[in-house]
């Protein structure tokens, strides 16, 4: 309507805001297309959306698994790679809870402690930007069925994210939302976590299922592709109807 474009004109004069987008790995190479309709939903939102495709790693797989050195070197080159963006706006908890949470350990007494501190402000999870920053939480998507949203790990404990993420999809059009029992509880992925003990990491995927499966659901909902990849992994085992959805693919779905 021309309100709603009137309306999203003068927010793009107000505010107009820049955002370079980080794209992890994974969702590089398995998961493109919730990168672009990360995009779609961004430029509703009216953001100028740039992405430097320098970038590569945050460095949390080689932070994980011990080589603080070599992700000093990856983290180094992020830092570079997104100087002066006003805002990062990233689709994984995961990578924004490390950058914000692991550079400052990283870098602590060194020179680049100062740029640490301004970059973990300007640093956003994607559902978090739409509704900490932009404000905004009805996209006109819609998506017909009954969902669960699982909690990863990364989104709860280290960005603090739990509302938000249920506003933004409390306002599509057809979806029923509905809470799985031990919603807070982990998937079992946890990176190197699911190499190491796979069949820990399986077994806590399998009751994420049941339970998830317990509510009638069609679609499970994060955050985080990487919790989703491994649940969808064990669903495929399992014969499961339940379909798993990144919150961006959400968003962008049912408009142009």
């Amino acid at each position: 309507s021309n309100k709603k474009l009137h309306h999203c004109f003068n927010h793009y004069l107000l505010c107009s805001m820049k955002v370079q987008l980080f794209i992890p790995c994974f969702v590089d190479q398995l998961y493109p297309q919730t990168a672009f309709n990360m995009v779609k939903v961004l430029e509703k939102a009216c953001c100028e959306v740039s992405y430097n495709t320098n970038q590569t790693c945050c460095g949390q797989p080689a932070f994980n698994a011990g080589f603080w050195d070599e992700a000093r070197e990856v983290c180094t080159k992020f830092m570079n790679d997104f100087d002066g963006a006003d805002y990062i706006v990233a689709p994984s908890a995961s990578c924004v809870g490390f950058v914000r949470n692991y550079y400052t350990k990283l870098f602590d007494n060194s020179s680049l402690h100062n740029k640490v501190k301004e970059l973990t402000g300007r640093i956003y999870e994607f559902t978090e930007f739409l509704t900490d920053v932009v404000k905004i939480e009805n996209f006109g998507a819609e998506l017909n069925g009954k969902a669960t949203y699982h909690d990863s790990c990364a989104g709860l404990r280290e960005c603090k994210i739990k509302a938000g993420p249920r506003k933004l999809l409390s306002h599509v059009k057809g979806l029923e939302l509905v809470e799985m029992n031990d919603v807070e509880t982990c998937c079992g992925f946890g990176g190197s976590f699911a190499v190491k003990f796979d069949a820990i990491s399986v077994a806590m995927a399998d009751q994420k299922i049941i339970n998830a499966t317990a509510t009638q659901a069609d679609y499970i909902i994060s955050t985080d592709l990487s919790c989703l990849m491994h649940i969808d992994g064990c669903i495929k085992n399992k014969n499961s109807s339940l379909k798993t959805m990144h919150i961006a693919d959400v968003l962008a779905n049912g408009w142009e």
